[in-house]
């Protein structure tokens, strides 16, 4: 049953505060997809006076950026070879920056998500209601998700909410609105995946989230970063794993000290019992693997200590980051955009 969109349209009044919208779709040999989801995309949407496409080729051997040229994308930024969904998604932002947009869409370009929601995931931002707007799925109904995919993607979702203080319910999902400011602020480090990692960062900003139930279309292949179940919950749980390290250091890393030391404690304790009801000498097996965890564990409670320093200074570059691309001064418009690092179309 599809789902009913609930977010409302903006007022007149409220037209006149966005000005350009940029739906961006990373491409990586999406030629025989491209052409079906760049036909549902709209050239019109309520809250903006232009509305623009942008196709970021991820290294594409096939015929993707024909495919973009026939179907009248108005930006196109080439990677000289596969870098990768998270690296694309960044590039993306980077150019819809360039670009001079108020607002981005992201989408993909398999046709997943229905386009016809677009009105809906933008409303709250040119509302001035959030700074990122998370299109939700209906993970428990969508029929070519493996019930390891609808398990996981929960769980990523969970973990997400708790490690960025975020009330989102679908934290995988790739089809989003993301404002200018938003923009501004993300740096992905993770080169599998951007979904979770923008989410934790917009929570620690302080940036607000809202979520838009939306609908997905019939899958029209099979999903790239999902090539075994074996291979999707192996990276999946090394993603998770990573939030946690590069995010809350010092919680993870005191956690495993605290373990160990308590360990630790509980084998010192369990070697003085023995030695003064005089058993000692037939337990030192026991003060030898305290020794060994108590070591462990102040060594973990450093590496603590030296991760949350380096989060701080992780921080204060994003900072800087977000200063500079501030900066970004809108280049005219034209499918040939300059960016460093990339190869230009033509």
């Amino acid at each position: 049953m599809a789902l009913r969109i609930v977010a409302e349209l903006p007022t007149p009044r409220e037209l006149n505060l966005l000005k350009k919208l940029v739906i961006q779709i990373p491409c990586y040999n999406e030629a025989e997809t491209l052409g079906v989801a760049l036909t549902d995309l709209p050239r019109e949407v309520e809250g903006f006076d232009i509305v623009e496409w942008l196709i970021i080729d991820d290294g594409s051997t096939d015929d993707t950026i024909r495919v973009a040229q026939e179907y009248g994308v108005d930006h196109i930024v080439r990677h000289t070879g596969n870098r990768g969904l998270a690296h694309a998604f960044m590039t993306g932002l980077d150019a819809c920056l360039r670009c001079g947009a108020d607002v981005i869409v992201n989408t993909d370009a398999d046709n997943q998500y229905n386009a016809a929601d677009i009105p809906a995931l933008t409303a709250p931002v040119v509302r001035g209601e959030a700074e990122m707007v998370i299109g939700t799925r209906p993970i428990s109904t969508v029929e070519h998700f493996s019930i390891t995919k609808k398990l996981l993607q929960k769980l990523g979702s969970f973990v997400v909410r708790v490690t960025s203080g975020t009330d989102v319910a679908d934290a995988p999902s790739g089809f989003r609105a993301i404002s200018r400011n938003a923009a501004q602020h993300f740096v992905v480090f993770n080169n599998y995946t951007y979904t979770l990692e923008t989410i934790i960062q917009a929570g620690r900003k302080n940036l607000k989230i809202v979520n838009v139930p939306i609908r997905v279309n019939a899958d029209l292949r099979p999903s790239r970063l999902v090539k075994s179940i074996g291979s999707y919950i192996t990276r999946s749980i090394f993603t998770i794993v990573r939030i946690f390290v590069v995010y809350q250091p010092a919680r993870f890393f005191g956690t495993i000290a605290a373990f160990l030391l308590l360990i630790g404690g509980l084998a010192v304790m369990r070697f003085l019992y023995y030695y003064f009801i005089g058993e000692g000498q037939g337990n030192i097996q026991s003060l030898i693997l305290a020794g060994a965890l108590l070591v462990m564990g102040f060594q973990s409670l450093l590496v603590a200590f030296l991760a949350d320093v380096i989060a701080a200074n992780r921080r204060l570059l994003e900072d800087i980051r977000y200063a500079q691309r501030a900066n970004l001064v809108p280049k005219p418009a034209t499918n040939k955009l300059p960016l460093e690092g990339l190869q230009n179309d033509g």
